[in-house]
């Protein structure tokens, strides 16, 4: 089995969620299962931002074990794999799919799906979808034993396990000067009105607050706030009791660390927000915003599952704290009772990751069914 070979197929939205998540997969099939894995990817240079590795010129390249192949259009004429992965419905190459068909022994066709905490994705999750002389099945990541988990690598959960005081302490130095004492926040978000209040709100706190801000969409918005209009990765601003830190586009094992390092980590889209989870600290989630505002109904409904074992208060100043967030306005107000709460939150944040573990990971739980399929 270790000589099957996988197909996965990403195509980069407008964020690095996507091929963020294909990414990590691909590696994890390789280094963890040793299967053979080849990724096809739209959008190289956007993948190069996660993964300096990448050469964007490049059609074809190796990178961790596995192979990077463009997904251009006309598409290249291949042998198809064994098991094809079809990411977030991204719809598969006609050409490809024809080859799918051709093949003697059909190969295990698989649409991997966006997470959700919704009670109705336990229902779909592995469900067959009749093609025409084909067979894809529904996969959908999720929180419970019956979803396929989530992604969750064993090398990052032992290094985690492993993190120390002084790694967090030399990890951070790397990075900026921080206080001793200060409380150390992540912020990684969509553009958000609510960050001039919230910033305002950070720079009169009774004891120092360091936020380390990724670049992306919400600098520009930093900027303004505190009235830097330079601000760039590797520099820093102070006002009163809050100093902010532009950081530059992280790779993934590092973003990890950079999540590890803080006190709370703000995350947004899906990728962030599993890594979150790992990392064991409170968290901020802003989820990724959708026109007909379904997007509101996923934040309830993970809200529902992450608060349920909390106390009244810590879970209320979290749903507070979230919606006034993902609202963009009120945050400020918000973070009184949610900072109150900081204490609880980081106990709770550990059990819920012991929980994430004894539903196994996304990778390991897919191999599982995929195994399970081929003829």
């Amino acid at each position: 089995m270790p000589s099957r070979r996988w197909d996965i197929f990403c195509t980069v939205v407008d964020n690095y969620g996507d091929i963020g998540i294909c990414w990590r997969l691909a590696r994890q099939l390789v280094a963890e299962h040793g299967f053979a894995v080849r990724l096809w990817v739209d959008d190289l240079a956007s993948f190069a931002r996660i993964q300096p590795q990448i050469d964007p010129a490049r059609d074809e390249q190796t990178c961790a074990g596995v192979t990077i192949r463009r997904w251009a259009d006309p598409f290249p004429a291949c042998e198809t794999a064994e098991v094809v992965i079809e990411t977030f419905a991204c719809h598969l190459p006609t050409a490809y799919v024809a080859a799918m068909r051709a093949r003697a022994t059909k190969p295990v066709w698989v649409n991997l799906e966006y997470l959700s905490a919704e009670e109705w994705v336990e229902g779909c999750h592995q469900l067959p979808s009749p093609q025409t002389g084909l067979q894809k099945y529904w996969y959908f990541p999720g929180f419970t034993e019956r979803t396929g988990g989530v992604m969750g690598e064993a090398a990052m959960r032992a290094a985690r396990a492993a993190w120390s005081a002084q790694d967090r302490a030399n990890w951070l130095a790397r990075h900026a000067r921080v206080e001793p004492g200060a409380r150390v926040v992540s912020l990684f978000a969509y553009e958000n009105p609510a960050v001039s209040g919230l910033l305002a709100q950070w720079e009169q706190s009774d004891g120092p607050i360091h936020v380390l801000l990724p670049e992306g969409r919400l600098l520009p918005q930093v900027r303004a706030a505190l009235d830097a209009p330079e601000l760039a990765a590797g520099q820093s601003v102070q006002r009163s009791a809050l100093t902010l830190t532009c950081l530059p586009m992280l790779p993934q094992e590092d973003y990890d660390r950079l999540l590890w390092s803080c006190d709370l980590n703000f995350v947004r889209g899906e990728d962030s927000f599993v890594r979150a989870q790992w990392a064991t600290s409170p968290f901020v989630w802003h989820i990724y915003p959708q026109d007909d505002e379904v997007h509101h109904v996923k934040l309830e409904a993970f809200m529902d599952r992450y608060c349920a074992d909390l106390d009244v208060a810590s879970a209320q100043a979290l749903r507070d704290f979230w919606c006034a967030w993902n609202r963009g306005e009120g945050a400020d107000l918000a973070w009184p009772a949610f900072t109150a709460a900081l204490p609880a939150l980081q106990r709770h944040a550990k059990k819920w990751a012991n929980r994430l573990t004894a539903n196994g990971d996304l990778a390991a739980n897919l191999v599982k069914f995929v195994l399970g399929k081929v003829e």
